[in-house]
């Protein structure tokens, strides 16, 4: 094809390697390449939004967004240029609502009526709401509060109450003692409910500030079971494997988990079932194009019948790595130029007949 696919990267940051690249963009465009479908990188710059957009909407057929959030200064201004683009025709990958619909915390309040997701999972948006419903939260169980923002663990927290609670008592007193154990570290503080509730407001304050409230799942310390996703295709699942030391939660590399790479087939249960539930999912999330490349994270529980199940405890798709992995890129690759077909078939079937 004449036009190009368009990555956009930033510049700097610490997901670059030597050549100022992520290490998986160029193996993408190489791949690309070899499919006889040029690409091009292209790193955002707030100075020169206009001018990339005029070029992206001459020379480029489509985006794929390989932008870390922590890397980007200026969200707002890259997420309305890709707006524009998808406006003007350019195939997105992902689009940006999807991104902030598929990326955000509160999919998990969203997912509620799916069965990925307890129903008992809740999102605040204002420090008023978190102030009447987690009190009643912890009084009924051990709970997990999750920031909106944050990586690898930072600002989310398992709580519990340290002392059992009288008979009759709905709602945790803001005076009683509650053990918290952050994820980032494992590391444990001890506090007055109410105390750590104002903390914890600075979660809620500020742009995109919230605060995910669902109930601690013990059975984390066998792992978190990560999928990664080409759109609608499971490529592989990682098994990762907390710490084995008291109070361990967090399966982050930084806190000492175990990570195992295994093949979909090998987790027929959890892949089948997200499958079935991923047309439901995309309609409770704006009915957008799924990402490109994505990732959903589950944790083990266990159902009214005894049986294993999985719970949804994450998604994300705003620049999911695979350098890891580099072979990867072949499918990408193939992927992109699957959804550019598709598109060309969609549009050309809505042209009316000449």
């Amino acid at each position: 094809m004449d036009k190009k696919v368009i990555i956009f990267e930033v510049e700097g940051g610490t997901d670059k390697g030597p050549d100022g690249y992520r290490p998986d963009t160029m193996p993408m465009v190489d791949a690309l390449k070899q499919r006889g479908q040029d690409a091009e990188v292209l790193f955002f710059d707030v100075t020169k939004k206009q001018a990339i957009f005029e070029y992206v909407k001459e020379h480029g057929v489509a985006y794929v967004s390989r932008i870390n959030p922590g890397n980007l200064q200026h969200e707002e201004e890259y997420f309305e240029m890709l707006r524009e683009l998808c406006q003007a025709g350019i195939i997105g990958m992902p689009h940006p609502d999807a991104m902030i619909s598929y990326g955000s915390k509160d999919v998990l309040s969203k997912l509620t009526t799916t069965n990925l997701v307890p129903d008992d999972t809740f999102a605040y948006y204002t420090i008023e709401a978190f102030k009447t419903q987690f009190p009643i939260s912890l009084a009924v169980t051990e709970r997990v509060l999750k920031q909106n923002r944050g990586s690898t663990g930072e600002g989310i927290w398992r709580v519990n109450v340290v002392d059992p609670l009288a008979e009759g008592v709905t709602a945790v007193p803001l005076d009683a003692q509650i053990k918290c154990t952050e994820a980032k570290d494992n590391h444990v503080e001890y506090w007055q409910l109410g105390d750590f509730m104002t903390f914890c407001e600075q979660y809620i304050t500020g742009a995109n500030g919230m605060l995910i409230d669902m109930r601690f799942l013990p059975r984390i310390t066998e792992g978190e079971i990560r999928l990664l996703m080409l759109r609608d295709h499971p490529v592989h699942v990682v098994h990762k494997k907390p710490a084995e030391t008291k109070d361990a939660f967090s399966a982050t590399l930084f806190s000492g988990a175990h990570y195992r790479y295994d093949q979909p087939e090998e987790w027929p249960e959890l892949v089948e079932n997200f499958l079935a539930q991923l047309p439901h999912v995309t309609s409770l999330l704006g009915n957008h194009d799924l990402p490109l490349i994505w990732t959903a994270d589950f944790m083990l529980d266990t159902n009214e019948a005894g049986e294993d199940c999985y719970i949804l405890g994450e998604m994300n798709c705003s620049c999911v790595g695979f350098t890891s992995e580099l072979s990867l890129a072949q499918q990408v690759a193939e992927e992109i130029v699957m959804c550019m077909d598709e598109r060309t078939e969609v549009v050309a079937q809505s042209e009316p007949p000449v």
